[in-house]
């Protein structure tokens, strides 16, 4: 018994030293698992030809302002100048944060810039889409079913972000390329 106790001592003891493996592989997740999702909303969002990246499409509006925009019947040039801005900056978010995380520069910035956005998404997707009139939507911890959308699957996804947040984006990274090197 001793003999396995001092294995596993030596096993834990090893992973405890391996500083390189959780922000590693969060970022191999997160580009594995949510980078094309976030890119492929930021893509439904943007206007026609290069301009569509400062005029986003009206369903960028829909997604982002859906009660909004059925009070003012789908008509954009009713919106203010902070909703059109608001469009604007969560579509460039999509694309940006995520790629930024991916390659591993300003990495804990980023993933908190993405902890923000998806509380807005998820709210957005309760109060603005509905979300809380289908109870799958929402969810419960501590059931047994663990596919909800939003407690489930975006407390893993805040989760993943925490762990850049913390512990930074690891050895492969800009980051760490660009972090002045110790003298010595």
């Amino acid at each position: 018994m001793t003999a396995l106790f001092s294995l596993y001592r030596s096993a834990a003891d090893t992973l405890e030293r391996a500083d390189w493996l959780l922000p590693t592989l969060a970022r191999f997740l997160f580009a594995a698992l949510l980078l094309m999702y976030f890119w492929v909303s930021g893509l439904t969002k943007l206007g026609e030809g290069f301009l569509g990246l400062f005029s986003p499409s009206t369903g960028a509006y829909v997604q982002i302002f859906p009660k909004a925009m059925e009070a003012v019947s789908y008509d954009t040039s009713q919106f203010a100048l902070w909703q059109k801005a608001v469009v604007v900056a969560g579509t460039w978010a999509e694309f940006i944060l995520p790629a930024l995380i991916v390659v591993g520069l300003l990495t804990r910035l980023a993933a908190l810039g993405m902890i923000g956005f998806v509380v807005v998404q998820s709210l957005t997707d309760l109060y603005g889409h509905g979300g809380f009139d289908d109870p799958t939507v929402l969810g419960a911890w501590f059931d047994r079913f663990p596919d909800a959308v939003i407690l489930d699957q975006r407390a893993l996804w805040v989760f993943l972000l925490l762990v850049l947040v913390i512990k930074g984006a690891g050895p492969l990274s800009f980051d760490r390329a660009l972090r002045p090197r110790a003298q010595g």
